[in-house]
């Protein structure tokens, strides 16, 4: 069991590298990664799993466009949440990247139904659907700041019928630390409003990672600034 729940605070990376189509020679490409995590975190507080979970993330396409599904079980094989993205470069050059995409999504929140004194605890399936804009401009290899911009409204009866998220961010995806191992970097500060309910936070993601090596260690941070939202003040996990 100890050692059970070591592999539980790593992450797996299986990627394939990219096929060029034989005839229009446009690149295709799959590849995938599973994670497990202390704690499931989502930078949107009413999201946030708070227990241990397991994270699988697929991302194929071809060319500019790419199917990304996020699927995540909770520790028990729960459902967390399922997203299924759909991109689109809209700019893809060395100093200026642009994304937009769209997705629709299913958020899995438990339920507590009281029926003759006894309790049951039910999941409550609340379904999305979310666009998003993304541009990053590269200083250099190294450096990257941008924007974030996601909406998302609620097709179902639920407590938030729309989401409005704005995010200031940095990138710095390859932080050299030697010859073989690396730091990610990814902080961010962000506005985020729930059917009128809002809040300001600061967050990073932080990644290790080694040359040739399958396995990566990260951690997502994020503290509340000044928010009206539901939520602990500070979250934290190991991925």
């Amino acid at each position: 069991m100890k050692y059970f729940l070591v592999f539980l605070i790593f992450s797996f990376k299986l990627s394939f590298s990219q096929k060029s189509d034989s005839v229009t020679q446009t690149p295709s490409f799959f590849k995938g990664q599973l994670t497990a995590t202390n704690n499931g975190v989502s930078l949107i507080p009413a999201f946030t799993l708070g227990k241990p979970a397991l994270l699988f993330d697929l991302s194929m396409g071809k060319g500019r466009f790419s199917f990304d599904p996020m699927l995540r079980w909770n520790i028990n094989s729960k459902p967390w949440a399922f997203i299924f993205w759909l991109r689109y470069k809209l700019i893809d050059n060395k100093k200026l990247k642009m994304s937009v995409g769209a997705h629709p999504s299913i958020i899995y929140r438990p339920l507590n139904v009281t029926e003759n004194g006894k309790t049951t605890e039910y999941l409550s399936a609340q379904r999305y659907v979310a666009w998003e804009v993304v541009p990053t401009y590269f200083i250099n290899k190294n450096i990257g700041i941008g924007l974030s911009y996601l909406g998302s409204k609620g097709l179902t009866k639920i407590e938030v019928p729309y989401t409005t998220y704005f995010a200031l961010r940095a990138v710095m995806p390859h932080v050299g630390l030697s010859k073989n191992y690396s730091l990610m970097l990814a902080p961010q500060v962000f506005y985020l409003d729930m059917a009128g309910t809002d809040g300001t936070y600061a967050s990073a993601i932080l990644g290790l990672n080694k040359k040739n090596f399958p396995f990566s260690l990260s951690s997502i941070l994020s503290k509340k600034i000044n928010s009206d939202l539901a939520g602990k003040d500070f979250v934290w996990n190991i991925q």
